[in-house]
């Protein structure tokens, strides 16, 4: 991301401690800066994004465009948020390998009859419904989450602040989102990003998965709109809490009513919309 001109490098630098983890799924690449009716050559950072195709027990099911950070944790988190295995021990193992310009990724697991039909329509960064062949394959029932957790007061609030100096690969191209896992006083345990918000949602919960944590007794935190998708995974992992920073849609709120998620959005500091199931969230209730 393009920040202030130093030389002849274009830097957008990620926090100190972070800068390591920021050369992660990014790519410098020459740029001309046009500014006060001068042009100037330098260097940019970009996020990554490369075509993953994921196979099922080695057989092809869809292509992702994906930042290739974390592919492991996004193959588990996919294969539990679209419902095509049960549960993490389901999964035996994830073979990653770099194929031309992108990578193959696959799973080996016992996975639901249902996933055995080829995705073959490529998609875009992380769409959920790219590739989806009927409209019952979009608009999937999930189960209700059971109750709980009630969280602490003021916890969507630290779980924000924390947010924000957790994000290296967005710090150093300003193109990435980001989530997050937080217990239920705010503490943020885990962040994952990613140029697509399913991705990174998925990678979110792969990691967690793989992890063995009680991801029931905490919340994810999106930076990105609330989605019908973004519910559905969220719901099928059994996440009581799913908040965003931006907007839910219509059809997020009706499936987080439906799945008993409270659904909360526009998170800012001292305020947020509350639009569905406010009974875990400390002063939603009237």
């Amino acid at each position: 991301m393009i920040g202030n001109i130093m030389s002849n490098v274009l830097v957008h630098a990620p926090p100190r401690n972070l800068a390591a983890q920021a050369q992660r799924g990014r790519a410098r690449r020459s740029v001309t800066v046009c500014q006060n009716a001068a042009a100037r050559r330098g260097e940019d950072w970009l996020v990554e994004e490369a075509p993953v195709e994921l196979r099922y027990n080695g057989e092809s099911f869809a292509v992702m465009m994906v930042t290739p950070t974390d592919l492991e944790d996004f193959a588990c988190g996919f294969a539990l948020s679209e419902g095509h295995v049960a549960c993490a021990g389901d999964i035996r193992g994830v073979t990653i390998n770099e194929w031309l310009e992108g990578y193959v990724v696959d799973i080996e697991a016992a996975v639901d009859a249902d996933a055995t039909s080829p995705r073959r329509l490529p998609a875009r960064s992380g769409c959920g419904v790219c590739g989806s062949r009927q409209l019952e394959d979009v608009l999937r029932p999930t189960a209700r989450v059971p109750e709980g957790p009630l969280l602490e007061s003021g916890a969507l609030e630290r779980a924000l602040a924390q947010l924000t100096q957790s994000q290296p690969l967005n710090a150093g191209t300003g193109a990435a989102h980001a989530a997050a896992w937080a217990s239920r006083t705010g503490e943020i345990a885990c962040v994952r990003e990613d140029v697509g918000r399913h991705n990174a949602l998925d990678k979110l919960l792969g990691a967690l998965a793989r992890d063995g944590a009680d991801i029931r007794n905490g919340f994810v935190l999106v930076t990105s709109r609330a989605s019908y998708e973004m519910v559905v995974k969220t719901a099928r992992l059994g996440i009581g809490v799913l908040a965003a920073i931006s907007a839910p849609t219509a059809l997020g709120v009706e499936l987080a009513h439906a799945s008993n998620i409270t659904l909360a959005g526009f998170v800012r500091p001292g305020r947020h919309v509350v639009y569905s199931h406010p009974q875990r969230l400390p002063g939603a209730c009237t």
